[in-house]
């Protein structure tokens, strides 16, 4: 007998675990009630912050796909739990990059390219991931019905896999590392997301974002 898969347990298991990623933030960022330390960890404040927000960000893209597609089989649930491994992971090096940039931590030009490699290496995971499942809701749910919009975020998302891949490249060759360039480069990602949403509506007239 197959049983139908459970959209809610799922969702509140991935929630669940966000949940325990952004308490892992907390748990590194300490205040012992003295307002003068806690000037002094401003910084500190600013990578728990951009951290958080992204782990946030991180959470509707996932909720979003809940919402326009719903579509959950055993390939969908084994994509979610590697998404959540890698968010869970990724939180990590975003802060020590947001400190590395604002002079907190003493760090080699190598050990910046690292880091920018680890970013963009998470980042493309992620959102590999994201395209992966709406290309597999996409294509599990056209023979019942068009489904433009999980086309749409496959390809759209398939984007940011391809800027991540080309920020991990440049930190590999070292290039522009010292200026930011790896990370400078996902600024290519408004123009080339608009540039498919243009092109993408003028090929399917009917789809409802």
């Amino acid at each position: 007998m197959k049983f139908q898969h459970n959209t809610n347990r799922l969702e509140a298991f991935s929630d669940g675990v966000l949940a325990f990623a952004a308490t892992l933030l907390m748990v590194g960022f300490e205040w012992d009630g003295d307002f003068r330390v806690l000037e002094s960890q401003g910084t500190s404040f600013l990578a728990f912050a951009a951290s958080f927000f992204v782990l946030v960000a991180f959470w509707w893209v996932h909720y979003n796909y809940f919402r326009r597609s719903g579509y959950v089989d055993n390939w969908i649930i084994a994509v979610n739990t590697v998404l959540l491994f890698v968010i869970l992971y990724y939180v990590f090096p975003l802060k020590s990059l947001v400190n590395s940039f604002m002079g907190q931590e003493r760090i080699t030009m190598e050990g910046l390219s690292n880091l920018f490699r680890m970013y963009s290496l998470g980042f493309a995971l992620i959102f590999l991931c994201f395209a992966a499942m709406y290309f597999r809701s996409y294509k599990k749910l056209r023979a019942v019905e068009p489904s433009l919009v999980s086309l749409f975020y496959a390809r759209h998302f398939t984007i940011f896999v391809l800027i991540g891949v080309l920020s991990m490249v440049l930190a590999t060759l070292q290039a522009g590392v010292q200026i930011g360039l790896p990370g400078f480069i996902y600024a290519l990602l408004g123009p080339l997301c608009f540039w498919h949403a243009q092109w993408f509506k003028r090929k399917y007239k009917d789809i409802d974002q």
